[in-house]
């Protein structure tokens, strides 16, 4: 099974960790043996999604969106984003140089084409810029790659 992620960044330590539940409680579900996930290292939920597929055994495949892509996360993020991106099983960099949102929905795009199915932090509401997690849900859904969200109760978003 090839799993994608797609989700919020920024959320509180609370929130994380009720989607870390979410998301590990959906993992359970796969034969660890066969899990991929394909995630762009965002902050906030790729990070939880990484970690998380991991610890249960199966490998993870990094989208780079661009060039600079690490240089537009948070920098409190770095160090975790570079372990991650050095346990990843396959690197796939994108063209772009820049860390715009295109570059952003293009990984993103690139993600799905890599997938079978995707998991979606989401709250629900619209994107707040383009190649949000509702506009990465939107084209799971007309690509017909299935989607499971995964925003528990208690859940908040700034």
């Amino acid at each position: 099974m090839r799993l994608a992620i797609s989700g919020h960044r920024g959320l509180s330590a609370a929130t994380e960790r009720l989607i870390d539940e979410g998301i590990r409680a959906e993992l359970a579900r796969l034969d660890a043996a066969e899990l991929v996930g394909v995630t762009c290292l965002a902050d906030g939920a790729d990070h939880i999604f990484a970690r998380a597929v991991l610890d249960a055994g199966g490998r993870v495949e990094v989208i780079v969106p661009a060039a600079k892509y690490r240089d537009g996360l948070p920098v409190e993020s770095h160090a975790t984003y570079d372990e991650l991106l050095a346990q990843a099983s396959a690197v796939h960099e994108q063209p772009h140089v820049e860390s715009t949102e295109q570059a952003h929905m293009d990984a993103s795009a690139h993600m799905l084409k890599r997938a079978d199915g995707l998991l979606a932090v989401w709250d629900g509401k619209p994107a707040r810029g383009y190649g949000g997690t509702a506009d990465v849900v939107q084209l799971a859904r007309e690509s017909g790659v299935g989607v499971t969200v995964i925003w528990p109760d208690g859940a908040t978003r700034d």
